[in-house]
């Protein structure tokens, strides 16, 4: 044969081999979408390499380098496995991210006590998240708001942990009907951002149970959310990303987790610790350190089993599968990072949320709403005008919308107010409040005065005090406002005795000029929409239904965390600050009530422009699986307009069962129209009357007397009942909860 016809043929047989896998598409019999997402998740890892199965666990790319994403885990193609990209969205899809929604802060959600409306924004908080090239949103924030100076006390849902958890559970639900991962944070007892990397939060066991991971439970349990993110902080000494108590003991065991953990950025300080403890990914700002090669050679050395990098890699991909990554790939790039997702119906929900969520707390002389024609409206402040709304429409941070680039947007509170006030005929004026002179010349001659104010509270950073003086902060630190705002809104409300304030705040604020005003509104951080929301519910086009997810203390020396053992945190012998929670199970209202303090505003509040009435308790038993027992009462809207009522239920446990004095236990949002009533039917189960027992290492119900408590706040529960548990003699009792009931019930709790 001659040389030349040799190299032909090998030439020829090179491209065959060459070319075979281009032209012919993977075998992966696991892509099958009719085999179970567990079983499709064993098969594939069973045919990876120990290299493939470590190239899943951690960042591949700094931060942002990927389409503006803020983490990234590629592919791998041959074996059919889809990149994971990873973004940050509690207030829309966020990081460097553009063209997408700004919505109001997870803390204005909350304030809606509407699930149902919480879920219509995560579905499209991950419609626009997969049509941007995203498959993973790192939301909801769902930790207790435990400090209100926490500088991210706006990314989250409330102070109370059954309020919180079913929020989560709703947005998480929505998340997931796309093909997108929601991951709940931060896990677990990350209540500050001071000394956010290093501090250790010092927390018994019932508290932990009761308080902090109960929002977690609910969003693994009811939400079936794919993903938790571990926090930066310590947890009893013990890094919470390689913390083995809260994350294979409580959250895998007990909470039946089969998602995967992934680490804050940066909150991974260990290969062998974390891997053991629970960790399942490792994200940073730059590319994985600790479970890339690192991770490799434990492994192969012993010091972690393979049947744990197994079980690591089984978890991710096991969640692709069943929220559908695998099957319905995010939108190609770099298309995706360029495409406008922005529906009218987003924008419009975002406006539906922050006239849902602007809690109503004052309306002295019914003020508002701004009725008839001809008004002159004076509109002041620092958040009013377009500049102020674009400081106060979300808080900073990761979660802001985008963190960098353009600003979406913005309605700026006088832009609505403008544009509303034409269709009455009404005449707006303008001052910024930076002359306080003007502002009140401008108040002065008006018939009312609008004055916006604000605080910019971070990620990064707690506020310094909770006056409108701080909060104007950046990752690194809080600066004074520029404008004196308390000093102005005492200013205008002594021009013009018909003031009104709104307030765009990460939480509460104090307010020493609160009884010169006559109206008074929690707007939060908005979103986009924030002018026309604002505007809607001034002139009455929307009737305010808001209650508080968080007490409003009359006075910064009034909250639980008094002590600097507590909040801050002093350090120990070894330089490591320490954050004990010694206030133990009393957070938010919970301690106000049991130490009979007043509140300025109590949790669950807000006033509407119509009136309610709450009538007829009853109480009848159920079996035990789930319910215990079942409230019924009636609502009715005994005022002249449309509006809604949160109706909530709290129980009052028995002395015996050292609790705090009383605990939201359900709740439900009720639209009315004038005149009408309906009848709210709430379960009551093992959960609702049930503590966590140390000595037993689970859930416990006393015998005793449960009184049942229904109202419309945590400090006006007019209706009561009770409820006999154990063979608990009780004055005035219909209903009585045996021991049997008790054990079914358990059972159905333990399932």
């Amino acid at each position: 044969m001659r040389h030349g016809t040799l190299a032909l043929l090998v030439g020829l047989l090179l491209a065959v081999v060459v070319a075979a896998p281009a032209s012919a598409a993977p075998s992966c019999p696991w892509m099958n979408p009719k085999l179970s997402a567990n079983r499709r998740a064993h098969e594939l890892v069973a045919a990876m390499t120990i290299d493939e199965k470590i190239a899943m666990l951690s960042q591949a790319q700094p931060v942002d380098a990927h389409y503006g994403a803020a983490g990234f885990v590629p592919g791998q193609a041959s074996l059919c496995i889809p990149d994971l990209v990873l973004n940050d969205a509690g207030q829309g899809v966020g990081d460097a991210q553009t063209n997408t929604t700004a919505f109001p802060a997870s803390i204005a959600q909350s304030s809606s006590w509407d699930p149902s409306l919480q879920w219509r924004f995560g579905a499209a908080l991950g419609w626009q998240a997969w049509h941007k090239g995203i498959n993973v949103q790192l939301a909801p924030g769902i930790e207790i708001d435990r400090v209100p100076l926490n500088g991210r006390n706006f990314e989250y849902l409330s102070e109370d942990p059954y309020l919180a958890g079913r929020g989560a559970v709703a947005e998480v639900r929505g998340i997931q009907s796309n093909p997108v991962i929601a991951t709940v944070k931060h896990y677990v007892a990350n209540s500050q951002e001071t000394n956010r990397m290093t501090v250790s939060s010092d927390v018994d066991q019932r508290t932990l149970e009761e308080i902090y991971t109960a929002p977690y439970e609910a969003a693994v349990r009811q939400g079936h959310a794919g993903s938790v993110m571990c926090s930066y902080n310590r947890i009893n000494g013990t890094y919470a990303c390689e913390n083995r108590d809260t994350l294979t003991k409580i959250l895998k065991r007990q909470f039946g987790f089969t998602g995967f953990v992934m680490s804050d950025w940066g909150a991974t300080h260990s290969t062998v610790a974390s891997a053991n403890a629970g960790l399942d990914m490792e994200m940073d700002l730059r590319p994985g350190q600790y479970f890339t090669a690192p991770l490799k050679t434990a492994v192969q050395d012993g010091q972690v089993p393979m049947s744990r990098l197994d079980d690591m890699v089984t978890r991710i991909v096991r969640t692709m599968f069943s929220v559908g990554i695998f099957d319905h790939p995010a939108a190609a790039e770099p298309a995706a990072a360029a495409a406008d997702v922005q529906r009218p119906q987003d924008t419009s929900l975002a406006q539906a949320i922050s006239e849902a969520g602007t809690v109503l707390l004052k309306n002295q002389a019914d003020t508002l709403p701004l009725t008839g024609s001809g008004k002159r409206i004076a509109v002041i402040g620092p958040g009013a005008g377009p500049a102020g709304a674009e400081q106060f429409y979300n808080g900073a941070g990761s979660g802001h919308i985008p963190e960098f680039g353009d600003k979406p947007d913005i309605v700026s509170p006088l832009q609505g107010i403008t544009q509303r006030a034409l269709a009455d005929g009404d005449v707006v004026t303008y001052a910024d409040g930076t002359v306080p002179a003007a502002a009140a010349l401008a108040a002065k001659t008006a018939d009312v005065a609008v004055v916006f104010v604000g605080s910019q509270d971070s990620e990064g950073v707690d506020r310094s005090t909770l006056d409108l003086s701080s909060g104007n902060c950046s990752f690194v630190a809080c600066s004074p406002q520029p404008v004196d705002q308390d000093g102005l809104i005492s200013q205008v409300a002594a021009a013009n005795p018909h003031t009104i304030v709104v307030l765009n705040t990460g939480g509460p604020v104090l307010m020493p000029w609160r009884h010169q005003v006559q109206g008074l509104l929690e707007a939060w951080y908005p979103g986009q929409q924030d002018g026309d929301a604002i505007a809607a519910l001034l002139f009455g086009d929307v009737d305010p239904s808001a209650k508080l997810p968080e007490t409003f203390p009359a006075s910064q020396s009034d909250l639980p965390t008094r002590m600097p053992q507590q909040y801050p945190g002093v350090n120990d012998a070894a330089g490591v600050p320490h954050a004990s929670y010694s206030e133990g199970m009393l957070v938010g209202y919970r301690w106000y009530d049991a130490k009979h303090i007043a509140p300025l505003f109590p949790f669950g509040f807000g006033l509407s422009y119509t009136t309610f009435a709450l009538r007829n308790l009853q109480l009848v038993a159920g079996r035990g699986r789930p319910a215990l027992a079942r409230a019924t009462f009636a609502v009715a809207n005994t005022g002249p307009r449309l509006g809604a009522e949160v109706a909530q239920l709290y129980v009052a446990d028995p002395r015996s069962a050292r609790e705090p004095p009383k605990q939201l236990k359900g709740f439900q949002k009720v639209p009315l129209r004038p005149g009408a009533r309906t009848t709210v039917k709430l379960s009551l189960d093992f959960r609702s009357l049930a503590h966590w027992s140390d000595a037993a290492h689970r859930w416990k119900v006393s015998s005793g007397c449960y009184r049942v408590l229904v109202g419309d706040s945590s400090r006006h529960l007019p209706l009561s009942a009770t409820i006999a548990v154990g063979g608990a003699r009780c004055k005035g009792a219909k209903v009585r909860v045996t021991k049997a009931m008790l054990r079914r019930a358990a059972r159905g709790e333990s399932t």
